[in-house]
């Protein structure tokens, strides 16, 4: 498995235990870490995806409320917003990563993870974004992204 790979998952997994909690602080994630022996190669790109979705939270949930249709973030599954928040933080604020890559990572992710439908769930909400961002609709907010 690619560094990228392991961690987005790891990111995930941590996005997840937080929100499960409903405590996304420094110390919840100093917890997770201590508990997930994270290889150093994966840490900063897993901080960095860990730190940025919980800086532009926000802004993230909102898009997947407005591209989702009748959906409310709260009401889908645990893991599936927390895979989307990746993604999406991955299109709107890493531009050496093509939308399509992170869209294709979100869904082998949500496979992994989550349900059957899970995919076809994400892909749907998520390329719909992709689409946003690229014809000029959404704009682009810059967040604070601490990843020490």
């Amino acid at each position: 498995m690619g560094t990228r790979r392991r961690a987005r998952e790891l990111a995930m997994q941590a996005l997840f235990y937080m929100d499960t909690q409903q405590n996304g602080s420094p110390r919840m994630l100093e917890r997770f870490c201590e508990n997930f022996n994270l290889p150093q190669k994966v840490r900063p790109f897993f901080l960095q995806l860990v730190n940025g979705v919980l800086a532009a939270q926000p802004q993230i949930d909102s898009l997947i409320e407005k591209y989702s249709k009748n959906w409310k973030v709260q009401r889908m599954s645990c893991v599936d917003r927390n895979v989307m928040r990746v993604a999406i933080f991955e299109m709107l604020f890493c531009s050496d990563i093509p939308p399509k890559v992170s869209i294709n990572e979100a869904i082998d992710v949500a496979k992994k993870f989550g349900t059957e439908e899970s995919g076809a769930f994400i892909n749907g909400i998520v390329d719909r974004i992709r689409l946003a961002i690229e014809n000029g609709e959404e704009p682009i907010k810059a967040v604070e992204n601490n990843t020490e």
